[in-house]
């Protein structure tokens, strides 16, 4: 009805309008908490929603990517809408709780909108598509240092960008819509975003595996393997919301308790995607090279194998070797450090040419044949890579808004336990007191109560130790290396 008054405010003007009448779209449209394109004619006076729209409820302030024709991709245009509202909601002592969300039902965010990039780069306009990426990086950044709690909600398709609007933090809720994947070796790029920091830090060679084959991940499983902190069905999304913006306080805890009310129980009968390809990814992938890799796979004759050496074989040889040593890279690296690197990276990308033709031949004509440079992994020499893309470094390194950083993310544990956590309850080393000897059950059960019941432990600790532990003589648990 709101939106309705506007239109026919607009429409019953036919030159400019009034002072009245444009009073009465603008107190409208803030009550709206939408914007609208106050031009000088009435016809153009109708209410014309922003890409990013910035809503209040209570205590709570939400970002609403509306893009749902582009399955929100993300913009320069997005970015600059979101950078300084982003910092104004931080600061603001009214706010207790930042959402994030995308519009139309079908996506949270399909990616970066990468065409514009690289037309700019191929127009000569290295610098100004290099500030899509600087911007980009900084708004994550923002994301992953706030005070205040922020919670994204991946109800659809998030890849790329959307993963970097989401992944650093604290709060990542899935539903049964949520698709995750870090596709940029398909287009000749490289897993940005953050993904040098995230990555790395999934369990065992996960990241590793991701990053390179670009591999999707659904639902629930984008929490049993580290990318979510809560799966809630998306016909309780809504009732969260109110929910969250009921809370007085922006403590996180509280927050996290209050998503806890709405996650689904687990479905006892799934059975997580990469479980029975996880000893193989941790096998094949921990090498340093993309030789390697590959040759470890090509051991392994497995239906598994093959896919992930078709895949291998198919995207920006270039992409995956830069891939495979940033992922190696970070994970020595703090999260500025990691921004700072992907930086120096991208500015490398837009001056090559296999980011425009992996753009082009998928995203742009669709003729799905790329013709990359060098063409194969072989022909990549790894010591030009290593001089070229992390060697060179970049006349003026990315300046971010906040000198904040840190080596591991400070809200890991609203998320299920890592397999490194639960590695060391096994081997006593969490208590410091050397092997417990609990049972599997006991060891669940630990896991459980650290971290205050949370729904989903019990069967992600199970999956875990029945792939990494054997039992000894006396019926101890033995940790596989």
């Amino acid at each position: 009805m709101l939106r309705q008054t506007i239109r026919m405010t607009a429409a019953s003007k036919v030159s400019l309008p009034s002072t009245v009448a444009m009073n009465r779209i603008r107190m409208v449209n803030n009550w709206l908490g939408t914007r609208v394109n106050m031009s000088t004619t009435a016809a153009k006076a109708d209410a014309v929603e922003a890409d990013v729209l910035h809503r209040k409820h209570l205590s709570s302030r939400t970002f609403v990517l509306n893009r749902p024709k582009a399955l929100n991709a993300l913009n320069l245009s997005m970015v600059r809408n979101m950078t300084p509202q982003l910092q104004a909601w931080d600061a603001s002592d009214l706010c207790k709780v930042i959402v994030i969300k995308g519009a139309g039902g079908r996506a949270f965010c399909a990616g970066g909108d990468v065409r514009q990039v690289v037309e700019l780069a191929g127009a000569g306009k290295h610098s100004e598509a290099l500030d899509f990426f600087a911007e980009e990086y900084k708004l994550n950044h923002m994301i992953a240092t706030l005070k205040t709690p922020f919670v994204a909600i991946l109800d659809g398709i998030t890849m790329g960008g959307g993963v970097g609007l989401s992944v650093h933090a604290p709060f990542r809720i899935a539903t049964e819509k949520t698709v995750f994947a870090m596709p940029e070796t398909n287009i000749g790029l490289f897993p940005d975003v953050g993904g040098s920091f995230f990555l790395p830090r999934l369990d065992g060679e996960t990241g590793t595996y991701l990053g390179l084959i670009g591999s999707q991940l659904k639902g629930i499983d984008t929490v049993l393997a580290g990318i979510a902190t809560h799966y809630v069905p998306s016909d309780r999304l809504a009732a969260l919301e109110d929910r969250l913006s009921e809370l007085e306080t922006d403590n996180h805890d509280v927050i996290n308790m209050a998503i806890e009310d709405f996650v689904s129980e687990p479905l006892h009968e799934h059975k997580y995607a990469l479980s029975e390809h996880r000893d193989a990814i941790d096998r094949c992938f921990h090498f340093n090279t993309v030789e390697e890799i590959v040759a470890a796979l090509e051991q392994e004759k497995t239906p598994f194998a093959e896919k992930a050496l078709k895949t291998l074989r198919k995207v920006s040889p270039t992409s995956l070797k830069v891939t495979l040593q940033q992922i190696r890279e970070g994970a020595n690296l703090g999260i500025a450090d990691c921004f700072r690197m992907e930086h120096q990276l991208a500015r490398q990308f837009l001056h090559g040419s296999d980011f425009a033709e992996g753009v082009r031949a998928l995203l742009i004509e669709k003729t799905l044949d790329p013709k990359w440079k060098p063409a194969t992994i072989e022909e990549v020499d790894r010591e030009q890579m290593l001089g070229q893309y992390f060697r060179n470094q970049a006349p003026k390194a990315l300046s971010l808004s906040s000198s904040a950083t840190w080596n591991e993310y400070p809200y890991s544990r609203y998320a299920l336990p890592s397999e490194d956590e639960i590695r060391k309850i096994v081997l006593g080393q969490s208590a410091g007191s050397g092997p417990l000897q609990l049972t599997s059950e006991e060891v669940a059960d630990v896991c459980v109560k650290k971290s205050g019941g949370k729904i989903g432990v019990r069967e992600k600790v199970m999956e875990v130790l029945s792939r990494k532990v054997t039992k000894g003589t006396e019926g101890e648990l033995k940790w596989i290396n």
